[in-house]
């Protein structure tokens, strides 16, 4: 699927572009891959971690990769970035729930501007496919954060209709924070266990999460480059947890403290609203969102091997039918510290 094809990844230097990038290199023989990103320090890393991967494995992964300083923001060097690009993983956001409620037109430039300004340039530009990803925070959004990334999905589901000849293909991922990732409560849990803390705090102990590893995480950007045909977004079937759970399993003899939900903080992580069952199928490993719009005909042939889920369907970390005992978290936890 990628042999030969040049893939360019926004935001590339974080978690997820990494582990994407050691992914494909490993399963796949691509022209280039393009990390776009603004954060010329970052760039610097990963290249040096490319170059003693490369070395350790004797494969000359590093001549494959092609670091550009841009951002989303500014659509002339997106355009400069896409020439001769087939693929666009577009990962780049702010993430950070309290940053973008205190930057709001900050926010709104990069994931709801930014956006758009990889549509256009992925348009113009005649790629074949564009992968965004998009987050549990923007179904029913409560925080600002998640009003951008529903905008932004918006957006990449309708630029479907504005392909036209160039049959560019636009389609979204979803998921939640990934385990391990920077920004995550692992990460926060572990630093304060390594600091010596006697307690850990828990937001709320009704808190729930779904749990995803970047590997899922790949895996399911790459169903999405391979199957998509255009407005869907992809949602993998994975257990919840209970946040209390994860602190018992990392420090189980910590106290463990109710300290208050944060300003546009969630419960739990919801992946398909009721509002969206209607056009929801369900398959072995994933849910799929097609579109409801006038314009998508939702094609037999493109839900053949599917099942439509009921009326009022939901798909929530709090009332999912799959969960990880504190047992099955202490092993998952091993694999994430070793990866």
């Amino acid at each position: 699927m990628l042999d030969g094809k040049t893939i360019l990844i926004t935001g590339g230097t974080g978690s997820f572009g990494n582990a994407f990038v050691k992914h494909v290199l490993g399963s796949y023989k691509p022209r280039k891959l393009i990390i776009y990103s603004r954060d010329e320090f970052k760039q610097f890393e990963m290249k040096n971690r490319f170059i003693d991967y490369s070395e350790k494995t004797g494969c000359d992964y590093i001549s494959k990769l092609r670091f550009f300083i841009g951002d989303v923001r500014d659509k002339q060097r997106l355009q400069r970035a896409l020439g001769e690009v087939d693929f666009v993983v577009h990962a780049a956001a702010l993430k950070q729930v309290p940053a973008c409620e205190y930057n709001p037109m900050e926010a709104i430039k990069t994931n709801i501007g930014g956006a758009m300004n990889v549509i256009d340039a992925a348009l113009d530009s005649g790629v074949k496919k564009v992968v965004a990803l998009s987050t549990d925070k923007a179904v029913n959004p409560i925080n600002l954060y998640g009003a951008t990334k529903l905008a932004s999905d918006k957006l990449f589901i309708s630029a479907n209709a504005y392909s036209g000849q160039c049959g560019t293909i636009f389609s979204l991922v979803r998921y939640g924070n990934v385990a391990g990732s920077r920004g995550s409560v692992i990460p926060f849990f572990r630093k304060l266990i390594d600091e010596g803390a006697q307690k850990l705090p828990i937001t709320d102990f009704s808190m729930s999460r779904f749990w995803i590893s970047l590997d899922q995480g790949v895996d399911l950007v790459l169903k999405a480059l391979n199957e998509a045909k255009g407005g869907e977004t992809f949602i993998s079937k994975i257990p919840s947890f209970m946040v209390t759970d994860l602190a018992r399993a990392m420090a189980p003899d910590l106290e463990q403290v109710e300290v208050g939900i944060r300003e546009g903080e969630k419960l739990s992580e919801c992946m398909v609203s009721a509002a969206d069952c209607s056009t929801t199928f369900e398959y072995k490993d994933h849910f799929i969102v097609y579109p409801r719009m006038e314009w998508y005909d939702l094609n037999p042939l493109y839900t053949a091997n599917g099942i439509k889920v009921s009326e009022g369907f939901v798909y929530d970390s709090a009332t999912n039918t799959q969960w990880l005992s504190v047992d099955e978290l202490a092993d998952l936890l091993i694999t994430i510290e070793n990866h």
